[in-house]
């Protein structure tokens, strides 16, 4: 049974940073791809960025410059470094992992960014 659980998440002030973890277990095979969405109340859900296997990334174009996904194949853990934080990014952070055909997500950890 696949288990993704996530780190990091908090109470920051505009400015600071904050780092994400996301570690997946459980598998047999390796993740393809994986990545964070975000989500506030009433809002539809926003891929904020994903990263294969072989390091190729992509980014929403508001945290485009201000955070920076990786990974560590060999822990199967994806992070995402989030710098600059503005109040608009407030929001829970889910990670997910693509393995094989299946989508896989974690329980979501909130992310606080104070005025």
């Amino acid at each position: 049974q696949v288990q993704l659980v996530e780190s990091g998440g908090g109470l920051v002030a505009a400015g600071g940073s904050l780092r994400l973890s996301c570690a997946a277990s459980g598998s047999l095979f390796r993740a393809n791809t994986m990545g964070w969405y975000r989500q506030t109340p009433g809002e539809q859900r926003e891929l904020v960025a994903s990263i294969t296997y072989s390091g190729s990334t992509d980014y929403a174009d508001s945290v485009k410059g201000r955070f920076t996904i990786s990974r560590d194949n060999a822990k199967n853990t994806v992070y995402l470094q989030m710098n600059s934080l503005k109040p608009e990014d407030t929001a829970i952070y889910s990670c997910y992992a693509k393995i094989l055909s299946a989508d896989y997500w974690g329980q979501g950890t909130q992310v606080t960014v104070s005025s």
